[in-house]
């Protein structure tokens, strides 16, 4: 019966579709947590109150991280073309697909380190400056350490989120199984294909979620 059902699927070409998604989900989570960091601490460390309090900094970045948020992801790709077409010489691909997934996540995982860092005791990090740390050494030493892990649960969230970018990404030929559930398997009415490509999604996200659990639980010292 599963013979029949899935006849028509080349395995080599699943192998191939498998890898290219989770390199493009690796790779653009690599670029979303540090950008998404840089993004997180900009918005903690300028709103009122934070220990390089700027107005002006903070509506900044928090304009760029709303914007950014609100695009739909799949017109935020073809927003980009030109930028990715510049920067990788060309719009299709795995590679072309990874401006896009690194801009589109970043402000959402930025959002979410903001808020994990807001949940830090306000007592750690009087005690830090009392004996007179470093704005750096607060930072590597408490903030981000006492917050790590949030930190790790929002990048697990986000991860989650990138695998659906990645197949909504290869709808427009950046690869993965994305593309090929739509190309192989939609376009040519071979729902076999669209099943299978989606259980694979399915198991991808259950092994994200499982790993970042786990990592989440042996960072949490409570």
């Amino acid at each position: 019966m599963f013979a029949d059902l899935f006849a028509t699927i080349k395995v080599e070409d699943i192998v191939e579709a498998t890898k290219e998604t989770f390199y493009m989900t690796i790779i653009a989570l690599i670029g979303t947590f540090i950008l998404g960091i840089l993004l997180g601490l900009l918005l903690f460390l300028t709103n009122k109150g934070g220990l390089w309090e700027n107005k002006w900094v903070n509506f900044i970045t928090a304009t760029f991280v709303n914007v950014f948020r609100a695009i739909p992801f799949i017109i935020l790709i073809l927003l980009l073309f030109p930028f990715t077409d510049f920067l990788v010489g060309t719009i299709r691909g795995p590679n072309a697909a990874l401006p896009a997934l690194i801009i589109g996540a970043a402000p959402f995982y930025g959002r979410l380190v903001e808020i994990a860092l807001r949940e830090v005791d306000k007592g750690v990090i009087e005690a830090a400056k009392a004996m007179g740390a470093k704005t750096r050494t607060i930072i590597f030493k408490v903030l981000l350490p006492e917050a790590m892990p949030a930190l790790i649960s929002g990048l697990t969230v986000t991860a989650i989120a990138l695998i659906g970018y990645t197949a909504m990404a290869g709808a427009i030929g950046s690869g993965g199984l994305g593309s090929y559930a739509y190309y192989s398997g939609f376009q040519r009415r071979d729902f076999d294909i669209v099943l299978l490509c989606s259980v694979i999604i399915v198991l991808i996200v259950f092994l994200f979620q499982f790993i970042g659990d786990y990592i989440t639980r042996k960072l949490d010292k409570r």
